[in-house]
């Protein structure tokens, strides 16, 4: 919101700052923003210092787009409009402005109508420079208007356009935006409400996908490159950079760059990007970190598309690095740049119409359909060395390193839209926006697998260690199961998984024949195949002396059956006889299936070239039998291709938003304690009334001093009633010492309040009603920094505690993902009926996470939750208890308007 300070103000603010009043506009209105085309512009509020600039930006519009724009010449803009323009309270009047290194090239402006639908409208209007109309900058104008606005407390932008004025009534149409129009003479009205519904988030996120996929494809399909840095010296970063970019045959110039050689590896070399004849698309930076801003300058007089910065000392090395790292970013994205590290490996694209090898990886593989990501970039290397030597081949590869801009979420967007990747592979360290992950792996998956291993799942974030909440590897396989990410525990398991994904067919059911010639092999991979939840029937047994073709027609044959949905050939080649018979039997025999085949094929580890089929370029393709060491590796990687198929086969599910929520009140509640107080914990009587808001109602209470209030408070309530102990050491005890239940008198409250409070050495103590007998169940939310708000749900108790029976899901959850949240506990059968008890109202409970959802979306400074007990019966939910934490810093969100994170 919009903040006043009483500090003097300068004579020509007094117009529009009464009082001497200066007002201020919030610091995320300043964004980094993607145009269509891929090149980033940066967004912020208008000021009273931009009137030269204003003036000059209207200068150099058309007289078409000036009069489209003012309804009539309008050559030159006045004093007043200028005053106008540039003074705003930056809440009923707002502008925006879009900048490409120091000059304007889109202004957007909103004004409200204090007579219009109660104050709740504003009029919108914008303009883009004549040389940057169609790179989608009114669009994205447009949302950040709408959510300024909104934070403001505006419901509906209206609009006047000229008729002719086609294209703008486009915009306003395409954005996702029920638009009413009405006409009066030559000029439109345009009405709409400035709420995100979903089809202006699908408008919304379809954009960005576009834009940000445009961006990342510049990077990697340039058409020249500059190596600054270009070394003679083969020990040097520079050198290994410009041999591979030869080696990989890139399809355009290379421009080496090195002040004392005229030529490095047989190519002129120049003193300077400037000094470089042909424009560049992409520069590939290896200098020293502190020789960095020189050669960003030079960058910037050229005009470089975009920078791989291979150099480290940068963010990793501390503070210092660190912020020279953020201007490096700031100062790029402010002049159309991405950026790709620093202390990146690098970049490549096998296309042979590309041909680029912009790392420092002396190996690389061929050509193929997966696209990788990684972050480090010493591991970077072994992990291309790793997948050359499977013969799995790439179709792309990033190492982001410090990911200072360009993250895996971008490079996410690029694969969802890329048609030469079948299957994205990532190597993730942290996330940078887990939200923005989540939403976009989770469409991507839908389309292609996305294999992912995570590195320090073990470790306790130091934000959760004090709370005692530990999110642990099973918590982490959960929550990217739940965007349909493929989660798996290690580089080695990461290629074998890839394998199945990249050329067998996914299997359409649990069902796994087993074929080969060994007993005892054959009853190891059953084993295996049971171990990972799969079906196995009786191995089907050979023998030693099995021909090529009785091996395949039994491969067939396990294929052909109803009941098969994976086979498995497990196969020891006989004492001298030839391997290549069976191997060629067994790949002929997969080249007619539908179902998954996999082998351990032991003459040899790997995808033996034997059991492959070779596209063109002699690489591995689909069709090939990936091959394993043994059949444990093979069972598992099954499984997981199973378990992803029947991901996909779950349909679609939908964000649900209760009804009965006041997102304003709450947001007033939260914003009047932040100001008052500053971020602590709620109270309880604080903490109620903000679930209030949101229909999570708490079962009455009252907190008393003395036995009187006690005794009245309980008249007052109705019997029967509990008794607590509110101090600190004493609340949610597991042995109940401090609560005393169904008191049904006054004397006998009188008796436990002198009893409680005795025992607990504190006079306050909380009467309560009594809610209906039920399961003890605890449903919270708290930050975690890999994947920000994790909601969790289990039973109440120190046992589940000790045992950790907790499931878990990311924030927001769909339907389906809250009822399969409220199911995942091994306590949850208890929930069912299990025994003797009576199913509880599971439906209540699934309302119940959806209202924490929706109220953790809506307050980010909402930074933990806590709803135990909750008594959870046939009747309903209870809400005995709440614990509710508050902040200034509100966590990575994936909200609102489109902006680079």
């Amino acid at each position: 919101m919009t903040h006043e300070t009483d500090t003097p103000a300068p004579a020509d603010l007094d117009a529009t700052a009464p009082g001497g009043k200066v007002y201020h506009y919030p610091e995320h209105w300043v964004a980094d923003v993607l145009a269509s085309d891929g090149r980033a512009v940066r967004m912020r509020p208008i000021t009273p210092d931009d009137g030269d600039k204003l003036v000059e930006f209207h200068s150099t519009l058309s007289e078409r787009t000036r009069y489209l724009r003012y309804f009539g010449p309008y050559p030159t803009m006045s004093t007043r409009d200028v005053r106008h323009f540039t003074h705003l309270d930056y809440v009923r009047r707002v502008g925006m402005v879009m900048e490409l290194g120091d000059k304007i090239i889109a202004v957007g402006s909103y004004e409200g109508l204090d007579n219009v639908d109660d104050g709740k409208s504003a009029e919108v209007a914008f303009v883009v420079a004549d040389n940057h109309q169609g790179r989608g900058l009114g669009p994205v104008l447009l949302e950040h208007l709408a959510g300024a606005a909104a934070e403001n407390g505006l419901e509906r932008f209206v609009a006047e356009v000229l008729a002719e004025n086609r294209h703008m009534v486009s915009v306003f149409r395409e954005a996702g935006y029920q638009v009413s129009r009405s006409y009066d003479g030559g000029v439109v009205h345009l009405e709409f409400d400035i709420d995100p519904t979903e089809a202006l988030l699908s408008v919304r996120n379809a954009r960005e996908r576009a834009a940000e996929a445009r961006s990342v494809r510049n990077v990697l399909t340039p058409r020249s490159i500059a190596v600054i840095g270009a070394s003679t010296d083969p020990s040097k970063v520079g050198h290994a950079v410009l041999r591979n970019l030869l080696g990989a045959g890139f399809a355009g110039p290379v421009f080496p760059v090195n002040a004392e050689h005229r030529s490095v590896r047989g190519v002129r070399a120049y003193a300077s990007v400037r000094d470089i004849p042909d424009d560049l698309d992409l520069a590939v930076v290896a200098v020293p970190a502190e020789a960095m801003d020189e050669v960003f300058e030079d960058c910037l007089a050229k005009e470089v598309k975009a920078l791989v910065v291979v150099s480290a000392g940068f963010s990793e090395t501390g503070p210092d690095g660190q912020e020279q790292e953020r201007r490096l970013v700031r100062a790029a994205r402010a002049h159309g740049m991405r950026v790709v590290g620093p202390n990146a490996l690098g970049v490549a694209n096998t296309d042979t119409a590309v041909g680029l090898n912009s790392t420092l990886a002396p190996v690389l593989p061929g050509r193929g359909r997966i696209g990788f990501f990684c972050q480090s970039g010493a591991l970077g290397i072994q992990i291309l060395d790793g997948a050359a030597k499977r013969r799995l081949g790439l179709s792309t590869f990033v190492s982001a390193g410090n990911r200072g801009d360009v993250s895996g979420n971008d490079v996410l967007q690029y694969w969802d839209t890329d048609p030469d990747t079948d299957v994205v592979l990532l190597y993730l360290e942290s996330f940078g926006n887990p939200r923005k992950f989540s939403r976009i792996a989770r469409r991507v998956a839908r389309g292609k697998p996305v294999v992912a291993v995570k590195s320090g799942r073990h470790a306790v974030p130091p934000a959760l260690a004090a709370t005692g909440v530990e999110i642990d590897d099973a918590t982490v396989r959960a929550l990217f199961e739940q965007s349909g990410v493929i989660h798996v525990d290690s580089i080695a398991q990461l290629f074998d998984c890839a394998q199945v994904l990249a050329y067998q067919p996914l299997p359409r059911g649990p069902r796994v024949a087993i074929v080969g010639n060994s007993t005892a092999l054959g009853v190891l991979a059953a084993d295996a195949v049971r171990s990972e939840g799969l079906d196995a029937g009786d191995p089907v047994d050979l023998g030693a002396r099995a021909t090529p073709e009785e091996f395949a027609d039994a491969v067939t044959a396990a294929v052909r059956s109803e009941w098969v949905d994976a086979v498995m050939a497990v196969f020891v080649p006989p004492i001298a006889v030839a391997p290549e018979p069976y191997a060629a039997a067994l790949r002929d025999a997969a080249q007619e299936s539908a179902k998954p085949i996999v082998t351990t094929f032991l003459a040899e580890e790997g995808i033996p070239d034997m059991l492959a089929v070779h596209d063109d370029g002699g690489n591995p393709a689909r069709g090939s039998v990936p091959s394993y060491p043994g059949p444990e590796r093979a069972a598992t990687s099954l499984a997981r291709a199973w378990r992803y198929s029947r991901w996909l086969d779950v349909p679609v599910s939908t964000m649900t938003r209760p009804d009965g929520i006041d997102t304003e009140r709450a947001r007033a509640l939260v914003h009047g304690w932040l100001a008052e107080r500053g971020q602590r914990q709620l109270t309880d009587s604080e903490s109620t009334s903000l679930l209030a808001c949101y229909g999570i109602g708490v079962v009455p209470y009252v907190e008393v001093a003395d036995g009187p209030s006690a005794r009245e408070a309980a008249e007052n309530i109705g019997y029967p009633v509990a008794l607590k102990a509110r101090a600190a050491d004493w609340r949610r005890r597991p042995d109940l010492m401090g609560v005393r239940l169904d008191l049904s008198s006054a004397e006998a409250v009188g008796d436990a309040y002198a009893d409680v409070s005795e025992l607990s050495g504190s006079d306050v103590v909380q009467v309560q009603k009594m809610a209906p007998k039920g399961i003890n169940c605890v449903i919270s939310v708290q930050d975690d920094p890999s994947f920000g708000s994790v909601i969790s749900f289990g039973l109440a108790g120190v046992i589940s505690t000790l045992l950790g029976d907790r499931a878990y899901r990311v924030l927001p959850v769909t339907e389906d993902e809250a009822l399969e949240l409220i199911d995942a506990p091994k306590g949850a059968p208890l929930l069912h009926g299990y025994g003797f008890g009576a199913p509880v109202d599971k439906g209540a409970l699934v309302d119940m996470v959806h209202r924490v959802s929706a109220l953790i979306d809506d307050i980010p400074e909402v930074r933990e939750l806590v709803c135990e007990p909750i008594l959870a019966s046939a009747e309903g939910v209870a809400v005995l208890e709440t614990q509710v934490r508050i902040g200034h810093e509100p966590r990575p969100v994936d909200l609102g308007p489109r902006r680079l994170r």
